[in-house]
């Protein structure tokens, strides 16, 4: 998604050259270039899919949108596998139109993840629950925090449901790092993402992710807490931002790298 300006291919290209190993990839590209085909890219290629994102969204009242949701996922889940990943990255959803009520819609996220694990363990594949700032707790996702998605997570089995680390998302919760190390010890780190905190945001907020070193996130020292809670997966970027998009892809890959040496190697 950080250079979502590429094609597949040019993103493969792109990451041989710059050494880069594997790449986190999104449903919608992967779906209009093919899932078999993307797959086979990658695989001849020798570029690991770290993740898949994303699935969610299981927050709906109405029986025929949850039902919807489930289906969509399993969809997910069968990607994943096609494509290699054993992990399947969630944003939970917000609160349904109308509604105030975050307890009950983490419930169904909980119901929701009941039917899913099982099925996902089937196909060799994990849900991460990644916890979105709270300024999206309406409309996106109701899980704000590293505490409310291990709360959720710790009721099914660890190699089915975990959480995903991401700094934008938590840097600014003091109990985070407590909460990594309680995720570690669970074996609940499913994967863990890089961007920067930078203001001021754009409208409608979504796009604000800021490159790393640019904004008010220490990598190092999320790095260095995820690392001492035993994660020694892959570490991703992934940056929603506008400008960057605007940006020749190969010039932005090649930034990034360069970045992630600098601030987080």
């Amino acid at each position: 998604m950080t250079v979502k300006q590429l094609s597949l291919p040019e993103l493969t290209e792109a990451c041989l050259e710059l050494g880069v190993p594997g790449v986190g990839l999104w449903r919608a590209p992967v779906q209009e270039y093919g899932v078999e085909a993307t797959a086979k890219l990658l695989r001849d290629a020798g570029l690991a899919v770290t993740t898949l994102c994303r699935g969610g969204f299981f927050t709906a009242i109405d029986p025929a949108k949850r039902a919807e949701a489930l289906a969509d996922n399993r969809r997910a889940i069968d990607e994943a596998a096609t494509l290699g990943t054993d992990t399947l990255v969630l944003v939970s959803g917000g609160l349904p139109a109308g509604s105030k009520d975050l307890r009950g819609a983490r419930e169904r996220i909980a119901d929701a993840l009941a039917e899913l694990g099982p099925y996902a363990e089937t196909h060799g594949v994990r849900l991460a629950i990644e916890p979105l700032h709270p300024m999206y707790a309406s409309d996106r996702c109701v899980v704000s925090t590293l505490t409310q998605a291990l709360d959720l997570a710790e009721r099914f089995p660890a190699h089915q449901v975990g959480v995903a680390v991401d700094t934008y998302h938590i840097w600014w919760d003091d109990n985070a790092p407590a909460q990594i190390a309680r995720a570690g010890a669970g074996g609940r780190i499913h994967t863990f993402q890089l961007a920067d905190w930078t203001t001021p945001l754009p409208e409608g907020v979504l796009n604000g992710r800021g490159q790393i070193g640019d904004g008010a996130i220490d990598m190092r020292e999320w790095k260095a807490y995820v690392e001492a809670a035993g994660y020694t997966g892959p570490i991703e970027v992934e940056l929603f931002n506008d400008a960057l998009w605007a940006r020749d892809g190969r010039e932005v890959l090649a930034e990034t790298a360069a970045r992630f040496v600098e601030h987080a190697a």
